[in-house]
């Protein structure tokens, strides 16, 4: 008798490990899919950089730093290796493309050019996507990290060699301020 009761328990301790490990792997591949959709907008973002700025460089022959820099932090971007300095690294491009917005606001010929257009429109549909995919990666991945957090799983997390998955974070502290709104008419 007492041994079926162990036998009983040495089965539930084995069906509940391959179910702990099933479910820790689909929440890893889960995650993995989620970066991978990153991965898939952050190159249509790479690909249609080059455009713009080709499109944009006559119009622009004198402010040729800012478009040197949106090329430099695009092939660093795509140079990067992991989440953290790839979620760096595309911080970085982010930023050089606002400039680059900024300064073909101020060249009207430039605002008014169809190509131009055309591509900042891409590009913003593209950035959207990309918060939709980083949003969508780093709800899955917190789901696999509390999975591996949680107990009973944690105790064995460290005998199936998970690791916590990395989350897309916002390194620059000036993305983090509030945008400053002044509606007063002075």
């Amino acid at each position: 008798m007492f041994g079926w009761i162990i036998l009983a328990l040495a089965v539930l301790l084995i069906l509940w490990l391959i179910a702990t490990y099933n479910g820790l792997i689909l929440l890893k591949n889960q995650s993995l899919n989620g970066w991978k959709q990153i991965d898939i907008q952050l190159k249509r973002r790479h690909d249609l950089i080059p455009n713009l700025v080709e499109t944009v460089k006559g119009a622009m022959n004198f402010e040729q730093t800012t478009l040197t820099k949106v090329i430099e932090a695009r092939n660093k971007a795509i140079a990067a290796q992991g989440i953290a300095d790839k979620a760096e690294q595309e911080n970085i491009l982010t930023g050089a493309l606002r400039q680059l917005f900024a300064l073909v606001e101020n060249y009207p010929n430039l605002k008014s050019n169809e190509n131009v257009s055309r591509l900042q429109e891409e590009l913003s549909s593209t950035e959207n996507r990309i918060g939709f995919a980083r949003q969508f990666y780093n709800d899955i991945a917190t789901k696999f990290n509390t999975a591996q957090q949680t107990f009973p799983t944690n105790l064995a997390v460290n005998a199936f060699g998970f690791k916590p998955a990395d989350l897309f974070e916002i390194l620059d502290a000036s993305e983090k301020e509030v945008p400053k709104v002044d509606l007063s008419l002075k």
